[in-house]
């Protein structure tokens, strides 16, 4: 069985490292970062299984990162654990509003922590479950983060695979460019709605050798939506 991956956002070292050796003990695969910049250029390479964010972090704080998780789509179903020295009532309120499925107070037992963060992936079914999403010939994989068409691998880059995600998942649908910024992107993002334009022509150019460009539609003065060929089989595992 393949190890659950745990991303772990703390900003002290010698907390982030104890963190990590304790996961690594209990068979987990720990990705250490100090800061959410940091987290989030994690996040857009691979996707964790699991987050285990600091509350009080430097620039964003692990709250505001909690929200931005949620409100993106590529990462609004990974479970969150916030960690906070802060044990009052209205302190666990914020975190849980934030978004967060659980919480832990520090000074905890390293037993503590893999308590919660092994029921927490119990809860969620995130752990050993990769999802595939097919439409026609095409197939992404979640799991491993590659893109196939007709069993053929297909190149990609990350924002183009979050992208093709969104999509996917939602077809027939047209979004504006600043419903795919949000979506994709995060709200929290500060680029350009042209910036979506961008990566739109760098997709279809993955996808054009297969002849799978086309799905990919601008529509004028709306956005872009994925279309489905109603003729082929759509699935979801």
């Amino acid at each position: 069985m393949v190890s659950a991956r745990i991303l772990v956002v703390e900003d002290e070292p010698g907390i982030r490292n104890l963190i990590g050796m304790v996961l690594r003990r209990a068979e987990f695969e720990p990705i250490l970062t100090a800061d959410a910049h940091q987290a989030w250029d994690v996040l857009m390479e691979k996707i964790p299984d699991l987050v285990l964010i600091d509350w009080m972090l430097p620039g964003t704080s692990g709250v505001q990162m909690a929200k931005r998780l949620r409100k993106t789509e590529l990462t609004h179903d990974i479970p969150i654990i916030l960690v906070t020295a802060r044990g009052e009532e209205d302190h666990r309120v914020t975190e849980l509003d934030a978004g967060a499925d659980d919480y832990i107070v520090k000074p905890f037992k390293n037993r503590e922590l893999i308590a919660r963060v092994r029921a927490l992936l119990r809860r969620s079914g995130a752990f050993g479950n990769a999802s595939l999403i097919r439409h026609g010939a095409m197939q992404l994989d979640l799991g491993s983060r590659q893109l196939s068409i007709a069993g053929a691998s297909v190149p990609i880059g990350p924002t183009e695979f979050r992208l093709i995600h969104f999509l996917m998942t939602h077809p027939n649908r047209v979004y504006s460019r600043q419903q795919l910024l949000d979506r994709v992107w995060g709200s929290m993002a500060d680029i350009e709605e042209r910036t979506v334009d961008v990566h739109v022509r760098r997709l279809r150019r993955c996808l054009e050798p297969h002849n799978c460009d086309t799905c990919i539609n601008t529509v004028r003065g709306a956005g872009y939506r994925f279309v489905v060929d109603a003729g082929k089989t759509d699935t979801h595992e």
